[in-house]
């Protein structure tokens, strides 16, 4: 029998791309959505629109405890991959409390529904490195202890210790991927680097003339999503749990994603970038580069795409969208 996974969030960047990996593998895949979603499949399960056909959607809320169990009532699951979550940075500073009720209350339902149920199931809960925020040492692995600068980083440790102490507690396979930033073509526009390659193809095609962004000199250590959902997968093949920091190693700024993104459609980012400092975050989070050794090391893993080829993939896609 093929292994059966759930993925919470499987209609966002990793859970598509996470989905299109299981299947691949031969996996039966299955992935929790809100009502609203079921009910209008054309319009907000966009990225995993070439999947329906593959995989079985069940309807919950994070929010909703009862939702949770039920859906742990109909089917035996090998592996649950949590991913769904509130994940814009500058959202939760503006709606902090619901930005800790799906994060916090959403993992702790999916934990206790698990342990209820089906004890034996492997969980993966995606951690961020937004955790570090105010890193006292560069890079990060494992050991480096957690300052959040924002409410959505709070509540992404708040996850992390609960994922371990059901592992420590109860004894459940129970792991968590400390993550940092990885995008895509798939990436929702309210972050940053969709923001550069989706209005780097409006300008270009004369859809708009000037580029707003915040803290050009803001650096991260930026992957591709395709990379790191196989990090994710590999996490839970262990023979333990344990935790994982999955990162590239390398740290870029924002102004240098800009220049290469713009030069990708042959512009020259200068002419066309504004600072609006309504877009600066209230508490910027210190130089976050990840030291994946220990992903390196254990799991095998390392990322295959480049920040280059990332950056190229992504303004090909906004631009053929654009031309559509």
């Amino acid at each position: 029998m093929p292994k059966r996974a759930l993925i919470t969030g499987i209609t966002g960047q990793d859970g598509s791309y996470l989905a299109e990996y299981l299947l691949a593998q031969g996996y039966e895949v299955h992935g929790l959505v809100r009502r609203v979603a079921l009910e209008d499949p054309s319009r907000r399960v966009g990225r995993i629109a070439h999947l329906l056909d593959r995989v079985i959607l069940h309807s919950a809320s994070l929010e909703s405890y009862p939702s949770i169990f039920h859906v742990f009532t109909q089917h035996a699951f090998d592996e649950c991959y949590h991913l769904a979550a509130q994940s814009f940075v500058f959202e939760s500073f503006a709606d902090g409390f619901s930005t800790m009720n799906t994060n916090i209350n959403g993992t702790h339902f999916v934990l206790a529904a698990i342990r209820e149920l089906q004890p034996k199931c492997r969980v993966y809960f995606a951690g961020s490195s937004e955790m570090f925020g105010r890193a006292s040492v560069t890079p990060q692995n494992e050991g480096t202890p957690f300052h959040p600068r924002s409410p959505y980083g709070i509540s992404k440790v708040a996850g992390f210790e609960l994922t371990r102490n059901y592992r420590e507690t109860y004894g459940m396979f129970c792991c968590s991927g400390i993550l940092f930033n990885h995008e895509s073509p798939r990436r929702g526009y309210e972050f940053v680097t969709r923001k550069i390659t989706s209005t780097v193809a409006r300008i270009k095609h004369g859809r708009a003339s000037v580029l707003y962004l915040g803290n050009l000199d803001a650096r991260r250590d930026w992957g591709h999503a395709a990379d790191y959902v196989r990090a994710m997968h590999l996490i839970l093949q262990q023979p333990e749990p344990d935790d994982y920091v999955v990162a590239t190693g390398e740290t870029h700024s924002v102004r240098e994603f800009c220049a290469r993104a713009f030069a990708r459609a042959g512009l020259d980012y200068r002419d066309y970038v504004r600072i609006d400092e309504r877009l600066l975050r209230p508490a910027e989070g210190e130089q976050l580069v990840g030291d994946a050794a220990k992903a390196r090391r254990v799991l095998g893993w390392q990322p295959t795409i480049s920040f280059e080829e990332l950056i190229a993939e992504m303004v090909d896609a906004d631009l053929a969208a654009q031309a559509n």
